[in-house]
This record gives C-alpha cells, sequence and structure tokens, in this order.
C-alpha cells in the first residue's frame, strides 16, 4: 500500500496511532492516551474511537491483539490493539508532516514560546 496516499491523516486517527506506538492498548486507554498526549484538548468517544479502529483495521494501520484481562478492572476482560508495520511508517510520515507545519509557523513567527511578542 502507498503510504503517501494516507497522507494527510485525520487527527483523531493519528492520536490513535500515536498513543499505539507505546504498545498495545485496550479502548479505555487509548482514550486516556490520548487525552493525555493532547493535553486534555482532545477527548474521544466510543463510538467514533471504534469508528476509527475499524477503519484502521480494514485499512491495516492497526490489528487486533486478543482479549485479556486489564491491569486497570478487576477481571473485566477488555479487546487490545496494536500498531502494525504500516501504521508505524504512516504514524511517521504524519509526524514529519506535522514537524514541517510546525516550523513553518516558527518562521513566520506564529508560534508564542519563540517569539518575543504574542
Amino acid at each position: 500500500m502507498d503510504t503517501e496516499a494516507l497522507i494527510p491523516m485525520n487527527p483523531r486517527d493519528y492520536l490513535i496511532l500515536f498513543a499505539l506506538t507505546d504498545g498495545e492498548r485496550h479502548g479505555y486507554g487509548i482514550v486516556k492516551d490520548v487525552e493525555r498526549d493532547s493535553g486534555g484538548q482532545v477527548t474521544i468517544d466510543p463510538a467514533n474511537l471504534y469508528r476509527s479502529i475499524k477503519r484502521m483495521r480494514a485499512t491495516g494501520l492497526v490489528e487486533d491483539a486478543g482479549t485479556r484481562a486489564a491491569a486497570d478492572a478487576q477481571d473485566e476482560r477488555r479487546r487490545y490493539y496494536r500498531i502494525t508495520a504500516l501504521g508505524r511508517q504512516v504514524v511517521r510520515l504524519e509526524a514529519g508532516r506535522l514537524a514541517a507545519l510546525t516550523a513553518a509557523a516558527r518562521e513566520r513567527d506564529l508560534l508564542p514560546e519563540r517569539s518575543g511578542r504574542r
């Protein structure tokens, strides 16, 4: 599959893949990681999460990693997901694209932490 054709990514999909780069996660774990990674600016409701996962499974970016008891739940079984090699390539490409946009924003003095004015 042509990874370039998958860029730019939907921001929600990017954040889900980004969360999975640290290892397998169940749905609730992904939701919490997305919230943490976005500094609380992005929350994903379960319906959108599982719709995105279904789409990314069909594209080959994510795969099932089995069902097992979650460490944060009392014997409750949860379905886990993992990023695929293709998913890792795509999330790297998207991170690079976002880094280039951030660099352009810095050059235009649009980021307060790098500029002398707001």
